[in-house]
């Protein structure tokens, strides 16, 4: 699922006046609530009358290899149980993003219809690796219930971007048309792709090579990492002796995304390039200097 491309407001309340610390977030015109705080502030929030309620909610923390994320879904009715379950079993997390209905409004079988689109649109984005054990299935509702629920998600959708989660994203399809696409070549492999707001998105199809320089590993470890784990979760299949990207993928830059499909370190401002051969970075320049 995509983001929202209406324009809306978010109202902050750092709770401690710690900006670091216990914060509520809510959406004009919307029944989503949300609750943010570090691990640590567990005992001093439990008392908050959100976590008192039936909602949905996030764990996220550093995973055990230490490069990039690590995300739980859960649900409780209410959160607070399952989060002080989490406090005791679970290590990884250092935050908690708690999702709740103004008026109290969800009940045990939207918070489960939440999770289970939850999971699903961070399995299919294959952004951030998942410590659920178990995907659940989705729970029968009635069609009204079900209606509301998707609002509501999208709501949900709409506001964790701005709190630094990009889990559930997929490539926006609008995005392509903001940018001209461009192209990376070497070793017999080419992809194609374009700058989008978080990064730069390599197009489904596109290619990269088989294996990667000796040196990747040691010089660009967070790069051979992320290009393995695409290999592992199937966002990179083998096919005729090359890597194929079976899907749309956002990069956090664009010398990322060259060098998983280079399979060495790159630089993308100078590796992507247009039809006519000209640079990202060329191409940017001068841009700045019609504006200026």
């Amino acid at each position: 699922m995509n983001r929202m491309s209406t324009p809306f407001s978010l109202r902050i309340f750092v709770a401690d006046g710690d900006p670091d610390g216990l914060r509520i977030v809510e959406r004009f015109n919307a029944s989503a609530r949300t609750v943010v705080f570090p691990r640590a502030l567990l005992p001093q929030v439990k008392a908050r009358p959100e976590l008192q309620q039936t909602g949905v909610y996030l764990l996220l923390g550093p995973r055990p290899d230490g490069e990039g994320e690590l995300l739980y879904v859960g649900e409780g009715d209410p959160i607070l149980p399952r989060l002080q379950d989490h406090q005791s079993k679970k290590d990884f997390w250092t935050r908690a993003i708690g999702f709740v209905a103004v008026g109290g409004l969800l009940n045990k079988a939207h918070v489960q219809l939440l999770e289970a689109r939850l999971i699903a649109l961070a399995r299919a984005a294959k952004r951030v690796p998942l410590d659920n054990g178990n995907f659940p299935g989705q729970p029968t509702l009635s069609e009204a219930d079900r209606a509301d629920m998707e609002v509501f998600l999208a709501h949900m959708l709409g506001m964790l971007p701005v709190l630094g989660v990009h889990a559930f994203e997929s490539v926006p399809a609008v995005a392509a048309k903001a940018s001209p696409v461009l192209s990376c070549k070497g070793k017999g492999v080419l992809a194609s792709g374009h700058e989008a707001s978080q990064g730069f998105v390599v197009k489904a199809g596109s290619q990269a090579v088989a294996e990667s320089v000796p040196s990747m590993q040691q010089d660009v470890h967070g790069m051979f990492d992320l290009r393995q784990e695409l290999i592992a979760n199937g966002v990179l299949a083998l096919a005729d002796g090359l890597y194929r990207f079976t899907q749309d993928y956002s990069f956090s830059s664009p010398s990322t995304a060259a060098a998983v499909v280079l399979g060495r370190s790159a630089n993308g401002r100078i590796e992507w390039k247009n039809a006519q051969g000209r640079t990202l970075k060329a191409l940017r320049q001068a841009e700045l200097s019609l504006c200026c």
